[in-house]
């Protein structure tokens, strides 16, 4: 029998492979300094409650302090908690991440008389003190939508007592990850020639991209397999966060866990909406693409584990300093300071994990705080997928970038709803200019099935997600029942609308998707991929043709940070998402890859 390989411990990956955490902290012991040095900012923070109404300058004393205990406490978590993302095996990692959540849970009750205060003090007077006290006029936009969301702010005891559940109520979320990416074991994947070959978070996505059908077949049964072993118990923790999300809505006053999470950033659920009424309208195109890959891949039938099976024996090799060249050279429109902290970030800066290795969380994130780099974490494979990963990842890096670098500390972190347009704005850009440039008919396939591949996750399993998750809330809101059967029944049901009669249907194993997702514990937050892909290829367009003001009014919208409502800073940088016409506008993109991948694969 063939040897069983496996991915290297975290200790045997080269420093030139990993994110430079030592930029935020030289040591384990630095960080351990600067918690105690925030335990000892807590107290003269939480001495201004009851004094913000005597002045302005005492209320701009107050957001000073407010924003240096932000800073530093950003810094400490980001520390902990990416030391621990990359090796969920590093106990004393995982330790300094729970205690960090437990100190922020502290900062954030010593922060939460603010909003309520400010309540009391009135709008019309918090307003004058703005006009009056030029220092104080950044303070505007904060108020406004303090004022937009004063219904739903409890009195300072009660946001006090919600600050200090924040520790508590990220345990099924922690639960989840622990279990995840720590505990959860898969039988190893079998290539047809009896190789073994080990499934871990890090290897999945190469594993169900490989050319050997064998070995996609059992990567993708073993790994469901691994989630249905515990399908009770992930279900037992999905259905706690969203009971958390409908006692938190209705606490604050909101119809709804979808209204919570949608109002405070003044998007109305209208969007949701016409997102999933769009999606369902272009399923046919789905159903025309598993057809097209069946007949491609010569098959007699289609399993899921074949929609990213590769459609060429020449598959491009991409090692990650070329990936870095081509998307410093397909985000050239942005400018030359653009690409130039891009580059650096990549190859002298270390803001990139990229390594494989065992204990390595799932997927892949950007994060970082005010005055830290960007990070990236990530399993990179050397193809073009692991290079439309780094791409997308660097739009969120790169948005933060600038956030920072152009915000204070209180409009410095942008809203969920826009996150995900500068990332698939990357990943758009950079696939146009490599359409334009790597015109091998292999590599023009290579790239419309990443391009398929992206499409998939955020315009085919985000919008079922969404409207799976839009059910278990409905469900909890209404006091029905919840279990691991019901949950797989359902997000099924979804699925086979989706899949349609083109694609075998392993209802157990495509039911228990909503378990392999740590999106599910970010309320209402999947949809906002296929919303942002929508804006990004509106953006990228405007740019990528040239058009007049475009590239300014794109790095205008990475600059703003939270200043400006989502909505609204989207709009002016050039899109209007309060209407479906950019779903479908990229629908119809997508539509276009179909044709074009199947002229190329008739020729």
């Amino acid at each position: 029998m063939p040897e069983h390989t496996t991915l290297p411990a975290r200790s045997e990956i080269p420093v030139e492979q990993t994110w430079n955490l030592e930029s935020i902290f030289s040591t384990p012991a630095d960080w351990d300094a600067a918690c105690q040095t925030l335990e000892g900012m807590l107290p003269s923070l939480a001495a201004y409650q009851g004094r913000l109404k005597e002045s302005s300058q005492v209320l701009l004393e107050a957001i000073q302090k407010f924003e240096a205990v932000g800073t530093l406490l950003g810094k400490i978590l980001t520390y902990a908690s990416n030391a621990s993302s990359v090796d969920t095996f590093d106990q004393a990692a995982t330790a300094r991440a729970g205690q960090s959540r437990g100190l922020a849970a502290r900062a954030q009750a010593a922060m939460a008389f603010f909003d309520p205060e400010l309540m009391s003090i009135g709008f019309d007077t918090l307003k004058q003190w703005m006009k009056a006290n030029p220092e104080l006029a950044f303070f505007a936009h904060y108020v406004d939508r303090l004022e937009k969301r004063s219904a739903h702010v409890r009195s300072g005891e009660v946001e006090e007592a919600l600050a200090l559940t924040g520790d508590i109520f990220s345990g099924a979320f922690n639960t989840f990850n622990m279990l995840n990416n720590a505990d959860l074991k898969f039988l190893p994947a079998e290539a047809s020639d009896g190789t073994k070959l080990e499934i871990g978070q890090a290897s999945i996505v190469a594993l169900i991209t490989h050319p050997d059908r064998a070995v996609r077949r059992s990567a993708w049964q073993n790994y469901a397999d691994g989630y249905l072993g515990f399908k009770n118990t992930f279900a037992a923790i999905l259905t706690t966060a969203v009971k958390q999300d409908a006692f938190m809505a209705r606490l604050r006053g909101y119809p709804t866990s979808l209204h919570a999470s949608l109002e405070p950033n003044n998007v109305p659920v209208e969007v949701f909406h016409n997102l999933i009424e769009v999606f369902r309208q272009n399923l046919p195109t789905w159903h025309k693409y598993w057809r097209l890959r069946r007949k491609a891949l010569k098959l007699d039938s289609f399993g899921v584990y074949d929609i990213k099976a590769p459609l060429t024996e020449s598959k491009p090799v991409v090692p990650f300093e070329q990936a870095v060249d081509w998307i410093c050279a397909g985000m050239a429109p942005l400018g030359d300071e653009y690409v130039s902290i891009l580059r650096r970030g990549c190859l002298e800066e270390r803001w990139v994990d990229r390594a494989r290795n065992r204990g390595k969380r799932e997927g892949a994130f950007s994060s970082g705080s005010y005055g830290t780099n960007p990070f990236i974490m990530m399993s990179y494979s050397d193809d073009v997928f692991s290079l439309s990963t780094l791409a997308h990842e660097l739009g969120h890096s790169m948005h933060s970038y600038y956030s920072r670098a152009n915000q204070r500390f209180l409009y410095s972190r942008y809203g969920l709803f826009v996150a995900e347009v500068a990332s698939n704005f990357n990943q758009a850009t950079v696939r146009n200019y490599l359409m334009r440039t790597q015109t091998a008919p292999n590599f023009q396939i290579a790239l419309i099935e990443e391009a398929m591949s992206n499409y998939h996750r955020y315009f085919f399993i985000m919008p079922t997600l969404a409207r799976f998750e839009l059910e278990m809330h409905a469900r909890v809101e209404k006091g029905a029942p919840i279990n691991a059967d019901i949950l797989i029944g359902v997000l099924a049901d979804l699925f086979k609308e989706g899949y349609g009669d083109e694609t075998e249907f392993d209802r157990e194993r495509i039911g228990i998707t909503w378990a392999q997702f740590l999106h599910m514990y970010m309320n209402f937050y999947v949809y906002q991929y296929a919303t942002g892909i929508s804006g990004a290829h509106a953006l990228s367009q405007g740019v990528t043709s040239g058009a007049p003001g475009a590239a300014e009014g794109y790095l205008d919208f990475l600059k703003s940070g939270s200043s400006r409502y989502p909505l609204e800073a989207l709009q002016q940088a050039g899109v209007d998402l309060t209407t479906p016409e950019p779903v479908s506008a990229a629908f119809h993109v997508l539509a276009e890859l179909v044709e074009r991948l199947e002229k190329l694969l008739g020729e």
